[in-house]
């Protein structure tokens, strides 16, 4: 018998047990920056590209349409003006975002910082409601804090997984540690499907595309990436490109052509 986190698990991971995710959830932390000003023109757009999920806040799912991708929503909060960013607390609940039609949820924890010992004990509260409502969790796991060196240090990401995975997460976000080998340590100790966060701005597209490439090798699930999709000039062609990546196995040389660039 197939339960309701299965159904909808199918929404937001493939058959090929692969995904390709856009959060669009940096209107609370940084601003309405540009490429989500307007949240349907953008979210019309990544369908198009053939995204398997965006992510959103409940006000935005509320208000735009997602017709053809899973439909995952943030769970948790803090903008940059704040003079404790890093500490997320929860703004919407698991029964919330099953009115709302949700396919996932997603918490954001910052392991190693102040309040670190608080996003724990939310995320294992959200596990525990997301078991009871039959709804995938997203745990989007951070490095971030006084005692982290490095955020993309492969012993330290490999650990953030990892609590994301003990405390009963489905799906885990987090840093790339920067190369395929060092990344195959974080995945080959996470029994749960690992994406890669996309981070800043980055310098080109194939910078994107690389990365995402180097990512699967090292046994990633896929992708959870932002600013560099929907900041791109063609959010549309960008999209169509991972996902060859992601789905059908293109080079990065391949998935260049489709943004109309030679390597």
């Amino acid at each position: 018998m197939t339960d309701g986190k299965t159904r909808r698990l199918r929404k937001i991971i493939q058959k090929d047990n692969r995904t390709v995710i856009v959060p669009m959830d940096h209107g609370v932390t940084i601003g309405p920056v540009q490429g989500i000003t307007n949240m349907q023109t953008i979210t019309d757009q990544l369908i198009k590209g053939k995204v398997d999920a965006i992510l959103v806040h409940k006000g935005i799912a509320r208000s735009i349409e997602v017709d053809g991708a899973g439909l995952i929503v943030m769970l948790s909060g803090a903008s940059n003006l704040s003079p404790n960013p890093n500490g997320k607390v929860q703004v919407c609940s698991v029964q919330e975002a099953v009115r709302l039609g949700a396919d996932a949820v997603s918490v954001h924890v910052n392991v190693g910082a102040q309040d670190e010992d608080k996003m724990l004990a939310n995320l294992g509260k959200v596990a525990e409601e997301c078991e009871a409502f039959g709804m995938p969790l997203l745990a989007m796991m951070y490095p971030r804090g006084p005692k982290i060196v490095s955020e993309h240090d492969v012993h330290v990401v490999a650990h953030a997984a990892r609590i994301g995975a003990e405390l009963g997460a489905d799906i885990i976000k987090t840093n790339y540690t920067g190369n395929i080998e060092t990344f195959k340590t974080v995945t080959e100790s996470c029994p749960v499907p690992v994406v890669i966060a996309g981070g800043p701005k980055c310098k080109s597209p194939q910078e994107v595309l690389q990365t995402t490439y180097d990512a699967l090798q090292g046994g990633a699930a896929g992708l959870s990436i932002g600013r560099n999709i929907f900041q791109c000039d063609s959010p549309t062609q960008i999209s169509q490109a991972l996902s060859a990546i992601v789905h059908k196995g293109a080079s990065v040389e391949q998935a260049m052509k489709i943004l109309g660039e030679k390597r």
